[in-house]
């Protein structure tokens, strides 16, 4: 079973990631992007998710797209798998246009 990091391991984590931010209990981010394309980026966040097996919450709003990020099976807060999830979505971002 995940362990759970702590707030201090969760922010060393995202300074690779630009953009993300943690509440301590959730890592989330957004990103701009025209809805169309925001739908693609979706599906391919599923793919991800799916590869992963582990699944997040993903939304797609006019020019924008959610991702928040964090475990059940924990209670909700963060585990470093939560982080290997943002890492993927991020890499491909720039392919979808994301910013």
């Amino acid at each position: 079973m995940a362990e759970a990091v702590s707030q201090a391991q969760i922010e060393e984590r995202l300074k690779d990631l630009p953009g993300w931010s943690t509440d301590g209990r959730k890592i989330e981010r957004s990103y701009s992007i025209g809805h169309i394309p925001g739908a693609a980026f979706l599906v391919h966040i599923a793919a991800i998710q799916d590869d992963l097996g582990h699944h997040s919450d993903a939304t797609l709003g006019y020019r924008t797209v959610r991702v928040a990020i964090s475990s059940s099976d924990l209670g909700g807060y963060v585990a470093e798998h939560d982080v290997e999830l943002a890492r993927r979505i991020e890499a491909a971002a720039s392919g979808h246009g994301a910013t």
